[in-house]
């Protein structure tokens, strides 16, 4: 795996300055090994796919918005990240995938339209409309061992723990004896915030600068471990139901709360009863040049990996984004890669907007309208 990612940062290298030329390609010397051919076209659309919570229906590319201004060399980033991981039917392309990876931008394009087939994604009712939302890794400083700033504890997975069973809720987490025996050892790291903490259990993983006992600091990374199977509750929708008017800039609108209300802090975390479990992994130049690794198994891609429900679009699917609103207008190639409880429906995904407080800004103001085309290889039935 390690060997890949580096094979992919220099990818993302490549992407970066193929990007950024301007001017005619000039041919290389020695010159590129040439292109796989794919083979003939299938002939004429299939009928509609049918999924547990979609409908896929073959469409031209011409329906596509923007599909010829796309700089597909940063989509293809993502493609061959699909590649160490794929579903079933994208994998015999792989190869070719790969191959292309320093091609051309009309040589992807060519290939997307002779190997994939778009199916505008619909509802089973038939809107084709949906929603589109963001996230982010977040970056925070914490403390190995508790102190009196840094006293949120971050924990491992809790003593007895069983995947996919419902466990205490956070108030109970934070309030039963048994509860807190069950966690007791299993901190990783202390936060300052209980807020950013909250912020980290949302998002679902996050990187820490991380102070050791010795007063030596190091970053690694938060990864999702599992969680305690309970429902998830928007703060943001509770402290409106407290009369709260403004709540749109997440977090900052919270903490202007919460230096308001501070007696009244437990009561806001508790709003939402869904709590994550971590694991610490280390954090090299290599894995830090991407995100965590999604649902799929794969590290993310900022701006090119989605969230989806994978009943709708299976996992390493190829998607064509497109969303028009205040915060960004998107027209993209993109990859279902990950996964999240709030993210549920037929036209539904959740954006990764990469790392940092920039893309946590991004991501905050994300809520609009979406539409989305998965792209399907031909030679092969859908699952």
């Amino acid at each position: 795996m390690r060997n890949g990612l580096q094979w992919l940062v220099g990818l993302a290298i490549v992407a970066t300055l193929a990007g950024c030329s301007v001017g005619p390609r000039v041919p290389d010397t020695p010159a590129r090994p040439p292109v796989v051919q794919p083979p003939r076209d299938l002939g004429p659309l299939t009928g509609s796919m049918a999924h547990p919570k979609s409908r896929w229906v073959p469409v031209g590319w011409a329906e596509l918005p923007g599909f010829g201004e796309d700089p597909l060399h940063e989509a293809w980033i993502a493609l061959v990240a699909n590649c160490s991981r794929p579903n079933a039917a994208f994998a015999p392309l792989c190869r070719e995938v790969r191959q292309l990876a320093i091609a051309t931008l009309d040589e992807q394009r060519q290939w997307m339209t002779q190997r994939l087939q778009p199916y505008r994604v619909e509802s089973l009712a038939g809107s084709s409309e949906g929603k589109l939302t963001s996230y982010y890794e977040p970056v925070y400083e914490a403390s190995r061992v508790p102190t009196a700033q840094f006293n949120v504890p971050l924990y491992q997975v809790p003593a007895g723990f069983v995947p996919r069973r419902p466990w205490y809720t956070r108030q109970e987490i934070e309030t039963l004896p048994e509860a807190q025996a069950a966690l007791r050892g299993r901190e990783i790291a202390w936060m300052a915030d209980p807020i950013d903490a909250l912020m980290l259990h949302i998002q679902g993983s996050g990187r820490l600068r991380l102070t050791e006992p010795d007063g030596s600091q190091r970053t690694v990374r938060m990864a999702f471990a599992g969680t305690n199977e309970q429902p998830y509750r928007s703060v943001q929708q509770w402290l409106m139901s407290q009369g709260v008017s403004r709540v749109s800039r997440w977090p900052d609108d919270t903490k202007a709360w919460v230096a308001q209300n501070p007696q009244r802090v437990s009561q806001l975390l508790w709003s939402n009863p869904r709590y994550v479990f971590f694991r610490e992994e280390d954090l090299s130049e290599v894995d830090a040049a991407f995100g965590p690794r999604g649902a799929q198994g794969v590290p993310l891609t900022a701006g090119r990996s989605i969230a989806v429900d994978r009943e709708s679009i299976p996992y390493g699917t190829p998607v064509w984004l497109a969303s028009a609103g205040p915060s960004a207008q998107l027209q993209k190639l993109v990859v279902a890669q990950d996964t999240g409880s709030a993210i549920v429906g037929a036209v539904r995904a959740d954006y990764f907007a990469g790392t940092g407080a920039d893309a946590g800004r991004f991501a905050a103001s994300m809520n609009q309208s979406l539409r989305l085309w998965a792209l399907w290889p031909k030679q092969l039935p859908p699952p």
